[in-house]
């Protein structure tokens, strides 16, 4: 399972172990499981798919602009703006 925090500069939003997440990067989607190498993406405004079970339906939390950061803890969120 995947460790994910989605956290604004005013407050952690959520710190949860998931499934799988996929994330609107500026250069597109992309989606993040347990063991994925290390990466950095800015993140567009749009919804983030948040998935607790494999083949689960999707929770969609919407955000605006940030950056993500997948590391070995695993993926990390900073949003400018979560609606």
């Amino acid at each position: 399972m995947l460790h994910f925090e989605l956290v604004t500069p005013e407050r952690l939003v959520r710190s949860e172990t998931v499934y799988m997440v996929t994330v609107p990067g500026t250069e597109g989607d992309f989606g993040v499981l347990e063991g994925h190498a290390p990466f950095m993406s800015t993140v567009r405004d749009g919804a983030l798919s948040i998935y607790r079970t494999d083949g689960g339906e999707p929770e969609r939390v919407a955000v605006r602009g940030g950056f993500a950061e997948v590391s070995s803890r695993g993926l990390t969120v900073l949003a400018e703006h979560v609606d």
